[in-house]
């Protein structure tokens, strides 16, 4: 691991009851049980034997689709959670499987001729959808950098901060600040600019925003530079300015290059999501003005989010404000981010009640998301508790971030 690299910095220790000790000693002690079985499933199940790094797609009764794309997201998340298991407890196989996925992505997903990465390869590695999605190149960053921390492997870094300069180069609104949303191959417009189909089709969304800060915050812990800074800085105002909804405490999801907003959807797992990651990015700067002031929004959001919670624990998907329509769906990734979300809200505020409610929805991950007879994590439940039909176990969406980063940071904030 490289000397004197920055850790990401945490609220300060409250004063904690006997009770609310031995409820931590419980809950670090699952986490830590439930990241060794996420990790050791995908060291078991999705190491491509036959054509190298990972397999495209793995059903819930773990079976192979052989010949699925591989997707430069789910490649990106595999490196990343890797990585960041062994940079919470180093052992060897972790760290071979981050070797492993580094170097696919860079034999096979970085384009060394425009820079970037592909969207996704074809099972056997050759480019399939060569368009430039800067949330694919975000999580790169992301991945990169928290291997660097791992392997101390300089390439990794000076991969990171090159992609960084192209984000900024090729995608910056330099006018009205913010990133346009995808490009072609050679970085030129694009007509169709979604991450998938259910996106609304805009040049400026939440999501990409959310996933460039977080890129540039694990970059900024390896490389601390001054205009990388005053990006992030740019970023955590774009939510404060634009996402973040400041009558309902939602985010708003979709802009146009304007900041025009186009659409009114809630969804409450990137509500809660954006709470915990805006103040870790104000506080990996060390900018205690920003984190001051996005430690109150983390409140305000948090509570809004409380709207979505179900009796069992659970959080629901989305809302549609202009139907009335609540998709009754929980999946995955919106329960990870509740775990750490209404944990932070704890830390910051010291109110039992958001302790309670991250550490009820833990135990409805248990309950209902966790796959007891196969491994990993079900995409999702529905409302009558049947688990969400066609799905994937792994693929192009489905991998180890969400959930293994929920049980790290967890382990890490109770530890400290």
């Amino acid at each position: 691991m490289p000397e004197n690299t920055p850790q990401p910095p945490h609220n300060p220790p409250r004063p904690l009851s006997r009770g609310d000790k031995e409820v931590l000693h419980v809950l670090k002690s699952e986490l830590s049980l439930e990241l060794n079985n996420i990790i050791n499933y995908w060291k078991k199940y999705t190491p491509d034997e036959q054509h190298g790094g990972f397999l495209g797609k793995i059903d819930n009764d773990n079976r192979v689709t052989a010949d699925a794309p591989k997707g430069s997201v789910l490649n990106a998340r595999i490196l990343w959670s890797f990585s960041a298991a062994y940079n919470l407890k180093p052992d060897a196989e972790s760290l071979a499987m981050a070797h492993r996925a580094y170097e696919y992505i860079s034999k096979y997903f970085i384009d060394a001729e425009f820079g970037g990465v592909y969207w996704s390869l074809d099972f056997k590695g050759d480019p399939l959808d060569t368009k430039k999605q800067v949330y694919a190149s975000a999580f790169t960053i992301y991945a990169l950098s928290e291997y660097y921390v791992a392997s101390g492997v300089e390439v990794a870094k000076e991969q990171a901060i090159s992609l960084y300069h192209l984000l900024v180069d090729k995608s910056y609104d330099a006018d009205k600040t913010g990133y346009m949303e995808a490009f072609t191959r050679d970085w030129q417009p694009l007509g169709d600019l979604r991450l998938s189909a259910k996106d609304a089709n805009e040049k400026k969304t939440m999501n990409t925003h959310l996933h460039v800060l977080e890129g540039y915050t694990n970059l900024y812990r390896i490389w601390p530079d001054a205009e990388l800074k005053k990006q992030i800085e740019t970023l955590i105002d774009n939510f404060c300015d634009h996402f973040i909804d400041a009558k309902t405490n939602h985010l708003i999801l979709f802009f146009d290059e304007d900041w025009n907003a186009k659409s009114g959807t809630v969804s409450y797992g990137h509500d809660i999501e954006a709470t915990w990651l805006l103040l870790e990015a104000a506080e990996v700067i060390e900018d205690h003005g920003r984190a001051t002031r996005i430690k109150k929004i983390c409140l305000q959001i948090a509570d809004a989010t409380t709207v979505g919670l179900d009796t069992d624990g659970g959080l629901w998907y989305e809302y549609e404000p202009a139907q009335d329509h609540l998709i009754k769906e929980k999946h995955w990734w919106v329960q990870a981010e509740a775990m750490v979300g209404f944990f932070n809200a704890w830390q910051i505020s010291g109110d039992q009640k958001y302790l309670d409610l991250s550490i009820a929805n833990w135990a409805f991950v248990k309950n209902s998301i966790l796959d007891h007879q196969n491994g990993e994590w079900f995409w999702g439940i529905l409302a009558d508790g049947s688990i969400m039909p066609g799905e994937d176990k792994v693929g192009l969406w489905k991998c180890p971030y969400h959930n293994s980063r929920a049980c790290i940071e967890i382990i890490r904030r109770i530890g400290e």
